[in-house]
């Protein structure tokens, strides 16, 4: 008869995510993150077993985050084409905060370093590309807009540059109008 688990994956991942933010994704530790989430280290090594699989966690939970974000923005758009593409531009209205930057830079130099890490941003990313293909009907706009939003964004969150409000809700108007392009 096994444990029943108690402790909340969010939680560890919550404090996996504090610990790489404060430390680094190459001095995170599976002791620094039971430290944090305020659990024993085995109960860490039991739901993760490694490092390696508690980083893979986080990737994977991030790109179902953001997956969800991004489909809820474009449930919620009026768009009748391009929705895929439309619903990331409205979800990007709000610069990251933050806390996501820290995280996502330091998330980034493991994922430069690691294949594996890498597959599920990369095989999310050629899904979402495949989505904008299929909706653009072969316009090439958006798939120029969808290239343009991630560069900026890709900017943000790895802390490289940070438009002021009203340069970077232009920019969103901008790749708005790229969108509509044939």
């Amino acid at each position: 008869m096994g444990r029943k688990k108690s402790i909340d994956q969010d939680h560890i991942l919550d404090a996996a995510e504090a610990v790489v933010a404060a430390l680094g994704a190459a001095r995170l530790t599976l002791e620094a993150v039971a430290k944090q989430a305020g659990i024993s280290k085995g109960s860490v090594v039991y739901d993760y077993g490694s490092k390696q699989a508690l980083l893979e966690a986080m990737v994977q939970r991030a790109v179902s985050r953001d997956n969800a974000f991004n489909e809820a923005a474009a449930e919620a758009c009026d768009a009748a084409e391009n929705r895929t593409l439309q619903g990331r531009i409205a979800a990007a209205a709000e610069p990251f905060p933050d806390a996501f930057r820290a995280v996502a830079l330091n998330i980034c130099a493991a994922l430069a370093q690691d294949l594996a890490l890498r597959s599920a941003i990369q095989d999310n990313q050629n899904a979402v590309i495949d989505r904008v293909r299929q909706e653009a009907s072969g316009a090439r706009g958006p798939m120029l807009a969808y290239l343009a939003l991630e560069g900026m964004k890709l900017l943000e969150s790895l802390d490289y540059h940070q438009w002021p409000e009203g340069e970077r809700k232009a920019l969103l108007a901008d790749i708005r109008w790229l969108a509509a392009m044939p």
